[in-house]
């Protein structure tokens, strides 16, 4: 069964993955060509960052679309990463857009094998109490891929070990964010390991943070202490 889509739209989608190839370095998450972008165009389907081109240099006709199958199309060749943004789309109906970086402190506590765990509450962002760190797999290898998916299990994102960082998001913008705030985590769990002593939240007290994570930065999520009063602040009458 195909799935087409006006050409605008499939336009915009590969403007998308090109401004989130430039937002990963404006955002110091890759370096040169390292990392790369996709966005799910169907149920099928997909756009990604074309292997060996420069950031700066990239244009919306140089993103391949590429097929669940592995059939691409356009007229530069896909992201020697594909196998893992098809198998993680394959797995995952709850993500539009994935962002691999080869930031600075994240990709540091990869080559130790380590992930982060519940040395802060903000782990919870990324869907659980840490944050794993998948086997070490040669890139773009299917070993890779399995790895990545397995990490990803119950999480929006992972580590690569000896390599680097997989962010899952709704929106491109989305899956940017988290890459940047699991770079954020990195920085401040190595900073912690150089103190020494980290101090672990345990299970108990992880439990009620994911479960405000799941309202967390939604105009749905209810505070008892809240009390909405009016759109006007003018209206605000002060009792004595």
């Amino acid at each position: 069964m195909t799935h087409p889509i006006e050409p605008s739209v499939d336009l915009h989608l590969r403007e998308q993955v090109v401004a989130g190839c430039r937002d990963m370095t404006r955002l110091g998450l890759t370096h040169g060509t390292s990392g790369n972008v996709s966005v799910r165009r169907n149920v099928s389907s997909f756009f990604i960052s074309p292997t060996g081109i420069p950031y700066e240099a990239l244009e919306a006709d140089d993103v391949p679309l590429l097929t669940h199958t592995g059939h691409w199309f356009g007229r530069r060749q896909p992201s020697s990463e594909w196998r893992f943004h098809r198998d993680i789309y394959l797995a995952r109906s709850d993500n539009i857009a994935i962002v691999h970086t080869h930031s600075r402190y994240a990709t540091a506590l990869a080559c130790t094998g380590r992930g982060i765990p519940a040395f802060h509450y903000m782990v919870a962002v990324a869907g659980g109490n840490d944050i794993r760190c998948a086997t070490y797999h040669t890139f773009g290898s299917q070993e890779l891929s399995d790895a990545a998916v397995a990490a990803l299990d119950g999480r929006r994102a992972c580590l690569l070990a000896n390599h680097g960082v997989v962010a899952l998001g709704a929106s491109l913008s989305a899956a940017l964010r988290l890459a940047a705030e699991v770079e954020n985590l990195a920085a401040q769990y190595c900073a912690a390991l150089a103190i020494g002593g980290v101090n672990l939240l345990d299970d108990a007290q992880m439990q009620p943070v994911l479960e405000k994570f799941r309202t967390y930065g939604r105009e749905c999520a209810v505070d008892s202490d809240l009390a909405f009063a009016g759109a006007n602040p003018d209206d605000i009458q002060v009792k004595a």
